[in-house]
């Protein structure tokens, strides 16, 4: 195995961390537009409050894709064909969230906005609960062939742990969300969201034993790599702690920075089970693994060069962007650029 490939293989996994970590507070803001919002002007702040930012987020999504594609041909043809249809709902919850932004910022009455503001929330649940059943589901091993290609059956996808890893990454979302609209709203609304994700952080610790359980019973990353599975699983739970402790005390940055730490945490978990394969198959016969899967030296080679030169510029533009949106979203000046309009 060659430093390119084990660099191209942490740079896909760094790209779905990357994704899950911005687009995740995204989700936990469409989810809060139907669990904490209490009536269409609160729905709307709340959209806009992610509305400079929700697109570029998933950008970082279609990059992990096109990354795997160019990178590691084998392991994106075995991944996109055994788990089509979940990654086919992702992107239907997706698009479906995707041209509600634009469908309620022009919506005439209040009953049409609602309309798409169901849409957003819809989109905002689904989205990362089938991402999250499908990465949970991967890493338990998937009936394969020495060629690999995958067959997988209904409950090769929707099992115990498939279901309670795309719950945990629904769940960890709106946390992030709620967190990042205390940073965004006015200080009474900011508290309130705090308030709420301080109550709802002591659901996290049984779901957490829940998983770890369940991950121990249906993969082999304790055994495989225990000392490195066992410490992302302290820094998941210790983060988790701190974002309980953050939100308690209304410290709403540092609650932000935990529960970002929190869905890189579970990303990290996943691939560094995983490595040195990149497919996981039932029973351990025929893994698909990195060395195998990866595109040619030249391939990569060039990859790494353009990495390098555009990197810079996107990090760039990304903190440049955060930094001119920075300030508190307000329904006053929700109605002032809605009058102005």
């Amino acid at each position: 195995m060659s430093v390119l490939q084990i660099l191209w293989f942490f740079v896909v996994a760094l790209l779905f961390a990357v994704f899950l970590l911005l687009e995740g507070f995204d989700f936990g803001v469409g989810m809060a537009t139907r669990f904490m919002a209490e009536n269409d002007g609160e729905r709307q702040l709340y959209l806009r409050a992610i509305g400079p930012h929700w697109d570029g987020n998933e950008v970082w999504l279609i990059t992990a894709g096109g990354a795997m594609f160019a990178a590691f041909p084998m392991w994106y043809a075995s991944l996109f064909s055994g788990y089509y249809i979940p990654l086919f709902l992702v992107l239907v919850a997706l698009i479906l969230r995707g041209v509600s932004f634009e469908f309620a910022s022009h919506a005439i009455t209040v009953r049409e906005r609602s309309l798409w503001q169901w849409a957003n929330f819809v989109g905002s649940l689904f989205a990362p609960f089938f991402l999250g059943m499908m990465l949970t589901s991967l890493i338990q091993g998937v009936p394969m062939d020495a060629q690999g290609n995958a067959w997988l059956g209904f409950f090769d996808i929707v099992n115990w742990l498939s279901v309670v890893g795309g719950i945990a990454v629904v769940y960890f979302c709106f946390l992030h969300g709620l967190h990042f609209l205390s940073l965004k709203l006015e200080h009474d609304q900011a508290r309130h969201m705090l308030n709420a994700s301080s109550k709802l952080y002591w659901i996290a610790y049984p779901a957490l034993v829940a998983f770890v359980v369940l991950a121990f019973v249906f993969t082999d990353f304790y055994s495989v790599h225990a000392v490195s599975s066992w410490i992302i699983t302290v820094i998941i739970l210790a983060a988790t702690i701190c974002g309980h402790r953050a939100a308690e005390e209304r410290r709403g940055v540092i609650a932000f920075v935990s529960s970002g730490v929190t869905l890189v945490g579970i990303i990290a978990f996943i691939f560094n089970g995983m490595f040195p394969r990149v497919m996981v198959s039932a029973g351990g016969v025929h893994d698909l693994l990195v060395k195998d899967a990866s595109a040619s030296p030249l391939t990569l080679g060039i990859m790494t060069g353009v990495l390098c030169v555009l990197l810079p510029i996107v990090l760039g533009y990304i903190i440049w962007s955060y930094r001119i949106q920075r300030g508190r979203v307000s329904a006053k000046a929700l109605e002032d650029s809605a009058y102005a309009a």
